[in-house]
This record gives C-alpha cells, sequence and structure tokens, in this order.
C-alpha cells in the first residue's frame, strides 16, 4: 500500500497530455498554446458616452464655450475626418472622427440651435472638457500583438468574449476527456420506480458520477450498471473502448472480498495495475491501471462516499493532466473545532466553509464521516483534507480545503457564527 502523494506521483508519469489538435473555439477547451493578439483592442478610438466630440488639445474646453455641430456619428459608422472648431454629435461605441480628442456627455451640454428634424446644429459647454475625456483608445484594453491567454487556460465564457472581439476563431487546444462510467454490482436498481427486492439497493453512484464528471470538464460517453460478472465487466469495457472512452472507471468489486473481481479481471486481459490501495480514507482500495491501447482504468469502491473521494483525488488530477491544465492548489483555512484522526493515513472530510460575524472563512467538519453516508455531502460545500502526519489538531489549525470539483468554485452561504 502506498501513500496518496506517491499515487500521484504515479498518475503523473503515466497520464500523458492529449494531442493538440486546432479546434473551434468552445467553452471546455484547454488551451495548448498562448495566444498572442493580432489586432488592437479596441480597434479604433471610440466615444465612452453619448455626448459631443470635439478637439479640444492639451488646454481642453472652458464650460460656456459654443461650437457648430457638424453632424451625427453613430456606432458603426465608417471613419471620417472632422474639421477643426466644430463639433460631432456621438453614440456610445461610435468610432471618434479624425481629429477630436475628447467627449462631453449629453447631460454636460446646452443645446442651442435646432434643425426641424431636431438635430443639434450649435451647443454650449456646461462643464469644463480636459483631453482624452470619455475617449477609449485604440490598443487600451489589448495592444496588437501581446498574449492574451496562455498555454493552460481552460476556455470559459471570459476566456470566450475575449477571443470573439479578438477574432479569433481556431485555437490550439485539447479535447475534453471521454469517459465511461461502469457500477459493478448485482445489487444495484437504476429505475428510481422499480421497487426494491429484498437485498436490492438503489444505484446512487451512477448519477452523482456521471453529474460530477460533467462538472470535471470531461464528456460521458457510456454509462451502464453491470452484474458481478466477470465476462460481463470485459464486455462493458470493450463497449466503453469502441465509444472512444480515454478514461474508464468502475465502482465496487475492487476490494478483497469473494466477489470483488475487477483486478483479476483486469490482469486476464493484460492490463497493467499500477496501484491497489492507497493508505486513505474513505476509499483505500482505489485501483488505477492502464489497459492494452493506452485508456487509463480507475477501479473506485463502491461506498458512495469512497467513490466521490475516488473521483475528486484520483480521476479529477488525471483529467487535469490529459487536458494540460496545472496541478490544482488548496484554499489554507481554519478549524472552527478541534478534530483529531489517527497519524499515518490521509483522510478526507466531508465540510463546510462558512463565514463568521466578521466575513472570516471557516473549515467546520460535518458530522457523519462514514464512508456509506450519502446524506451529509449533500450539506457539504468542500473537502477538508488532513494529511498523513497529520493527529491533533486544534481549533484554528490551518487545514487544506478543496472545492467539490476541481472546476467548482467554492459556493459559501450562511454563517458559522
Amino acid at each position: 500500500m502506498i501513500g496518496y502523494n506517491d499515487a500521484l506521483a504515479i498518475l503523473r508519469n503515466v497520464c500523458r497530455p492529449l494531442p493538440v489538435q486546432r479546434l473551434a473555439c468552445a467553452p471546455g477547451l484547454v488551451l495548448a498554446e498562448d495566444v498572442f493578439s493580432d489586432a488592437a483592442l479596441p480597434p479604433f478610438d471610440n466615444a465612452a458616452m453619448d455626448g459631443f466630440a470635439l478637439c479640444v488639445g492639451t488646454a481642453g474646453a472652458a464650460a460656456g464655450s459654443c461650437y457648430p455641430v457638424a453632424g451625427a456619428q453613430a456606432a458603426g459608422d465608417a471613419g471620417l475626418q472632422a474639421q477643426p472648431g466644430v463639433a460631432w454629435e456621438i453614440m456610445t461605441g461610435a468610432r471618434m472622427p479624425e481629429g477630436l480628442d475628447a467627449v462631453i456627455p449629453v447631460e454636460q451640454v446646452e443645446v442651442l440651435e435646432r434643425a426641424s428634424d431636431g438635430r443639434a446644429l450649435r451647443i454650449r459647454l456646461q462643464a469644463d472638457l480636459p483631453q482624452g475625456q470619455h475617449v477609449r483608445r485604440a490598443g487600451e484594453d489589448v495592444a496588437r500583438g501581446e498574449r492574451v491567454l496562455t498555454a493552460g487556460t481552460r476556455i470559459a465564457a471570459p476566456q470566450q468574449m475575449l477571443l470573439a472581439a479578438l477574432g479569433v476563431a481556431e485555437i490550439a487546444a485539447r479535447r475534453p476527456p471521454r469517459v465511461a462510467l461502469l457500477n459493478t454490482g448485482r445489487e444495484l436498481v437504476d429505475d428510481p420506480m422499480q421497487p426494491l427486492a429484498s437485498g436490492q439497493i438503489r444505484n446512487s453512484n451512477g448519477p452523482f458520477l456521471a453529474a460530477r464528471i460533467a462538472d470535471a470538464g470531461a464528456v460521458l460517453v457510456v454509462r451502464e450498471t453491470v452484474a458481478d460478472d466477470p465476462a460481463d465487466f470485459l464486455n462493458a469495457l470493450e463497449r466503453a473502448l469502441a465509444a472512444g472512452a480515454d478514461v474508464l472507471l468502475s465502482t465496487g468489486a475492487v476490494s478483497m472480498g469473494r466477489y470483488d473481481f475487477v483486478p483479476d479481471a483486469l490482469r486476464q486481459i493484460g492490463a497493467t495495475i499500477h496501484f491497489h490501495k492507497v493508505r486513505i480514507r474513505p476509499g483505500k482500495p482505489v485501483l488505477f491501471a492502464t489497459l492494452p491501447g493506452g485508456a487509463l482504468f480507475f477501479g473506485l469502491p463502491g461506498n458512495p462516499v469512497s467513490s466521490a473521494v475516488g473521483l475528486r483525488f484520483f480521476v479529477e488530477p488525471a483529467l487535469r493532466m490529459l487536458t494540460g491544465l496545472p496541478p490544482e492548489r488548496p484554499l489554507k483555512l481554519p478549524l472552527s473545532a478541534p478534530y483529531g484522526k489517527r497519524q499515518g493515513v490521509r483522510v478526507h472530510l466531508k465540510g463546510r466553509v462558512m463565514p463568521d460575524a466578521a466575513g472570516r472563512l471557516w473549515a467546520q467538519v460535518l458530522p457523519g464521516q462514514e464512508s456509506f453516508r450519502i446524506a451529509p455531502l449533500a450539506w457539504s460545500n468542500a473537502w477538508i483534507v488532513l494529511d498523513e502526519p497529520d493527529g491533533e489538531l486544534p481549533e484554528g489549525a490551518l487545514v487544506d480545503v478543496y472545492g467539490l470539483g476541481h472546476l467548482l468554485g467554492l459556493q459559501v452561504e450562511g454563517s458559522c457564527a
């Protein structure tokens, strides 16, 4: 049996990033190369306010100054050359006429004369106007040639907005990993409407892991429930590989009981088992292997919280490695109450991060830490991790805190005061 850090080192050694492809920009892709801008953003000087554009120079224009209005410039209008000494009515986002260098808001202007159609013909400034006021300069946000995104960045809505604004249609990226999920156990019932026979339980791991796989940025290509039969299990593996799975997960049948057939079934097909059993709680029987074609295989224990820990702390780091994301770093937060554990084992605790009356965050260990207890997991918003050397910890001791998923931000509500 090995420690968690040794298991993680094995994952790093085995997991190779997925191939780099030229792909259309889309959420969920991870950049394989830096992105440099071929254009300036904004692409031209434009107005930041509805108002009137003028040329005021370094001296600016004083309140009370009057100007004739030569015309109007709306967003989308082409550039034009302005004559000296005149104003142009301008709308937010409209290109600044050449030669003009400031915009006075419409609220700070008195219209002295209008045309029959309502257009302003002559205005008086009601406030001083310095040079550059309410003008967005070309390249003020992004300069041409500037590095805007770095390799290892995952594309989400803000990155997609930036790439769209710069006219970037394709990026060098890695696609989301494809994952297959196999729940083993003849006692499992998938249909929530089906009455349970004696000895049966509902398959809670399947829905949970399927949802978390999506949250982790992967694509679920196969989800099956398989009886406790090696032949059925191997047939399901073949179907998962035929569907293009990069990563295969199974739950159950990895411990030491008579029906825990997964390790032997993997050896039967020539898989390489890299580790089986890790000094963690819950989830000690976790197994990691590579199949003959190179796909990754994770055998997770069948207890619900053990499978959740296996996904969060073994599978999700592997998904990050496959897509080129950097290693995850935990938060360091103080314990809200003393907590003790046996040294020599890494413990993953269902936790809740809560602010106190002053807004400081605390990590609360929830009651009900047994691996079969699902309800506390539904109440949690974080994982609290105590490493192998930790023993008795006092209130206020700093501990590692992880979100429920590696891509899920910490959701903090309520108060522990």
